[in-house]
């Protein structure tokens, strides 16, 4: 599926979502007691606590995120889990090179 450049660029918009992403980078060290193995994401209750807002705003972010397909999530049970898309990451900054 082709990158929309522009809801890429809208989801980078807000400094929380950019945080987010920046977390989930290094999830072992920026989520550590996380009591989950970390090879599935980092369970959405985790992003919530790290945020410090409401458990809706939070999830509100991790769907734009998702939508615009910088994250995937997984259910396991009761939980869900999130992680970096690092190919389409990779394929926004290389369209965003070749655009700009």
């Amino acid at each position: 599926m082709p990158l929309d450049l522009d809801e890429t660029i809208k989801a980078l918009s807000h400094p929380v979502r950019r945080e987010i992403l920046g977390w989930l980078k290094d999830p072992a060290s920026q989520f550590p007691d996380q009591q989950h193995s970390i090879e599935h994401g980092v369970c959405a209750g985790q992003i919530d606590q790290r945020c410090g807002l409401s458990q809706s705003t939070v999830s509100a972010h991790l769907a734009t995120l998702q939508r615009a397909g910088l994250i995937s999530s997984q259910k396991i049970g009761q939980w869900h889990f999130f992680k970096r898309n690092e190919d389409a990451i990779q394929a926004f900054l290389k369209q965003l090179s070749a655009t700009l």
